[in-house]
């Protein structure tokens, strides 16, 4: 990782062209603050290309009065729907801009996040990705840093091997800049990864480019709501991890990397998905859920990696089942210990994000 002082002058000419594709199904109510955040962005040229998939509620004259307020903004109405990968794909592929966002119609841009990230990209042209932190919310948008005195960047395969070894993605989204370039040579979503497509196009992004990370400012707002895919159609923690791995796998098995280099990513995400579900385990173990989903995360972690008996995680769980010999006192030390080093560990994994990016 290579550290650098953030310089947002402009490099020099017209500004840099950015296309946002907001893909929207029924989310009228707020498509009208998410395109404003676009078109608010200073010193890039900004497009912004709305798809909606056939939506059933008023979607259609919003984007027909956004339309007419805006020559910026482009529409694109489906008869069917068709969707959210095909409309994802079908935006990114029509871009012809010097760089392509896809911000979902829930979502919103940070103010200057497209200068900071193409002022980056700008004066790195081996750069096909940039990203930047993204401030989760419900409700109102809440007040944002935007502030950035420094940038990272890293080499590709730098960077697939901190994905691999973080397991959860590093990137949610809505805080991406891609080269339009770089998406047009690696592809788009693959429709085979409905939840975790984005997480294997950011590898194949950086299999043939580097990566950088904006740092210091909020780059974009993600909203939690309960009608969020996420939340309604992989809400589980297997399911997740389940979906992440067929993502690893699927981008290994295209990737032209070397098998011994293949072998050691695969190892490294299988542990850390291994570890991810025994953390999850542990921590509803005083109030189990009564869904079987307990049961199913361990299984899940015993078939992800086979050295998972070698891991402290196990080793805490063993310990909380009551599957060792070790007295009461000792397991309830252990047991704190466990706790205090498990939350430490996250800590430290979420500040590490939080701060640089990986």
């Amino acid at each position: 990782m290579k550290i650098q002082m953030a310089r947002l002058t402009p490099v020099g000419g017209p500004f840099p062209t950015v296309t946002v594709v907001v893909p929207s199904y029924n989310y009228a109510r707020f498509l009208p603050a998410c395109v404003q955040s676009v078109l608010d962005q200073p010193a890039v040229d900004v497009r912004v290309h709305i798809i909606d998939d056939a939506s059933t509620d008023h979607t259609v004259r919003v984007c027909q009065e956004l339309a007419a307020q805006d020559p910026r903004v482009a529409v694109t109405r489906h008869s069917v729907n068709r969707g959210h990968i095909a409309t994802y794909n079908e935006g990114l592929a029509a871009a012809e801009t010097d760089y392509v966002v896809l911000l979902s119609a829930d979502d919103l841009l940070t103010p200057g996040s497209l200068h900071r990230a193409s002022s980056l990209m700008e004066r790195n042209p081996a750069l096909g990705l940039v990203y930047g932190h993204p401030v989760e919310f419900t409700g109102e948008p809440p007040q944002t840093h935007s502030g950035s005195r420094t940038w990272s960047t890293w080499r590709g395969r730098s960077w697939i091997r901190a994905q691999f070894r973080r397991g959860l993605s590093i990137i949610y989204c809505p805080e991406a800049v891609v080269r339009t370039s770089v998406q047009h040579q690696v592809g788009y979503y693959r429709p085979e990864l409905p939840h975790s497509g984005d997480l294997e196009m950011w590898l194949r992004i950086a299999e043939v480019s580097d990566v950088g990370r904006i740092n210091g400012a909020d780059q974009a707002l993600r909203r939690a709501h309960p009608a969020s895919m996420m939340r309604t159609q992989f809400g589980t923690v297997v399911r997740d991890l389940q979906e992440r791995q067929r993502a690893y796998l699927s981008f290994l098995q295209a990737s032209g990397l070397p098998r011994a280099t293949k072998q050691e990513l695969l190892e490294l995400v299988s542990r850390r998905q291994c570890e991810e579900a025994l953390d999850w385990v542990i921590s509803q173990m005083d109030n189990p859920p009564a869904d079987g989903s307990l049961l199913a995360a361990v299984e899940y972690a015993q078939s992800a990696y086979a050295g998972h008996r070698g891991l402290p995680l196990w080793q805490a769980y063993q310990s909380r089942t009551g599957s060792g010999c070790r007295t009461p006192v000792a397991d309830g030390v252990l047991t704190n210990y466990g706790t205090w080093s498990r939350n430490m560990g996250n800590r430290i994994r979420w500040q590490r994000w939080r701060r640089f990016g990986i």
